[in-house]
């Protein structure tokens, strides 16, 4: 009847959106309050209420996502694992490596040093006599009185090159500017202005060291002011420098030598005819241990970082690679490539060189095993890793297959999977964007819809009041007789 009041409540809601598209929004239990109250109902919270319901669609979507992007945290940082382990091979593998460093050493460092031994250079023993040293030719001029002028011309001559003559004009008439003109010029000497108590000295001292570099000087240079001649004495004579090595007499041009052993450098610092000078070529063990080490470490890296996959996290949900087909894969070619046999080369296989696989797949390293296996077999080390164009060797092989396991394109493992897990997580967030764009749109329509209906419900105590009007009138009986 007109006047009573009562709840109106909706237990079960479902809304249709446009054409055929039923969208069945589930049972959603809202509560309108009593309709004749003229309060109407909260829109913004029943609309939310329906799309919460709405977006539980998306749920399932969402979840895979954050499993699919925890997947691709932990194959990204096995990924930057395998790629120590790749640099970390490299340095053993390289023909740049640490397996190409040679180390000296001179019983004698005040008569020579080893300043350098490259790759090519051999282990061995050699012993070297220092007869003499290497000079560079060089002549002084006499004094001449600050400020005097030059006329006339100096020819200079350096070894068996021609001879360059110098025309004194006004602008190079001085010590100083002669100087400049030689040096800014090609005569293949360096000048230099002395000052002593007696005057000012030209100096000049060839760019060649050595017999070959001797200077000769010509010409008619006069002291303009004084008209007497500018004449030149020999400061040092050019000579080679002679030793012997190993009982082989030889000369060099320079105190640097770089031929009398192969690929070691030398430095001659004083004649000793009568001492004989022992110098040690030696392959530079202590940093292919440390290499090896290095190696080990990334390689018990990757392991461990596998391993864990394995297990469960600290809440007891599973590791997101758990039972992931490229962690096994990792796992079954690291173990093999390790286990790799190498024939016809001296040493066959890591047990040679002191490494151990342990239980867990990690690798142990004995360096007095790898030291002694240096010692003794110092090439057959350098050919089990280093690639061999007749054979496949322990480190190529490895290289291969680090290249087929981690992020390198278009064959990596962690490559492969990291591209697949993207392709999903690109369909995942487009249905999710998508059905977010519906949702939006029911979400307006709701609202709409919504709004109207709270408006009706605001409105039914107004017409209520002109029900009773019209019922008071024609009946004559009054329902509000405080009116």
């Amino acid at each position: 009847m007109p006047g009573r009041s009562q709840d109106c409540v909706c237990d079960a809601v479902k809304f249709s959106c446009g054409g055929d598209d039923k969208r069945d929004m589930g049972t959603v239990g809202l509560s309108f309050g009593s309709p004749t109250s003229g309060q109407g109902f909260d829109v913004a919270s029943t609309v939310n209420q329906l799309v919460t319901n709405l977006q539980a669609i998306e749920t399932p979507w969402k979840t895979q996502l954050s499993t699919l992007q925890s997947e691709d945290t932990a194959l990204t940082s096995i990924g930057t694992d395998l790629s120590s382990l790749s640099t970390a091979l490299q340095s053993l593998t390289s023909f740049q490596g640490v397996l190409s460093e040679k180390q000296g050493s001179s019983s004698d460092t005040s008569v020579l040093q080893l300043t350098g031994a490259a790759s090519s250079a051999i282990a061995g023993s050699h012993a070297i006599t220092v007869a003499s040293l290497a000079q560079t030719s060089s002549q002084y001029s006499n004094a001449v009185a600050s400020g005097d002028t030059l006329s006339g011309t100096l020819s200079i001559g350096v070894g068996s090159g021609a001879a360059q003559t110098i025309t004194i004009d006004p602008s190079n008439n001085t010590l100083a500017t002669l100087a400049d003109a030689i040096n800014s010029g090609s005569y293949g000497v360096t000048a230099n202005v002395i000052t002593t108590s007696g005057g000012e000295l030209l100096s000049l001292v060839s760019n060649t060291s050595g017999a070959g570099g001797n200077i000769t000087l010509g010409g008619s240079l006069l002291d303009a002011t004084t008209s007497s001649a500018v004449g030149f004495a020999q400061g040092q004579a050019g000579q080679d420098a002679r030793l012997t090595v190993d009982g082989v007499a030889i000369t060099s041009p320079s105190n640097t030598v770089t031929s009398a052993i192969q690929g070691v450098t030398i430095q001659l610092l004083s004649a000793a005819p009568t001492t004989n000078v022992q110098v040690e070529i030696t392959n530079n063990n202590n940093d292919v241990i440390t290499a090896l080490n290095s190696f080990v470490t990334a390689y018990n890296k990757v392991i461990g970082d596998v391993n864990s996959q394995e297990g469960k996290t600290s809440s007891g949900a599973a590791e997101p690679l758990f039972g992931n087909p490229a962690v096994a894969t990792i796992q079954e070619s690291l173990q093999s490539a390790v286990s790799f046999l190498q024939a016809g080369n001296g040493i066959s296989s890591i047990t040679d060189l002191g490494l151990t696989a342990n239980s867990d797949g990690t690798l142990s390293l004995n360096t007095d095993t790898l030291n002694n296996a240096l010692n003794s077999n110092f090439q057959a080390v350098v050919g089990f890793f280093q690639p061999n164009a007749t054979a496949t060797t322990f480190g190529a092989n490895l290289s291969s297959v680090l290249d087929n396991l981690g992020n390198s394109a278009p064959y990596g493992a962690v490559y492969l999977t990291l591209q697949q897990d993207a392709s999903q997580e690109s369909s995942l967030n487009t249905s999710v964007s998508n059905e977010d764009a519906r949702i939006d749109t029911e979400k307006a329509q709701l609202t709409a819809e919504l709004n109207q209906a709270n408006y009706v419900l605001e409105q039914i105590p107004s017409e209520l009041s002109q029900v009773n009007e019209i019922y008071s009138a024609i009946t004559g009986y009054n329902q509000n007789p405080n009116h």
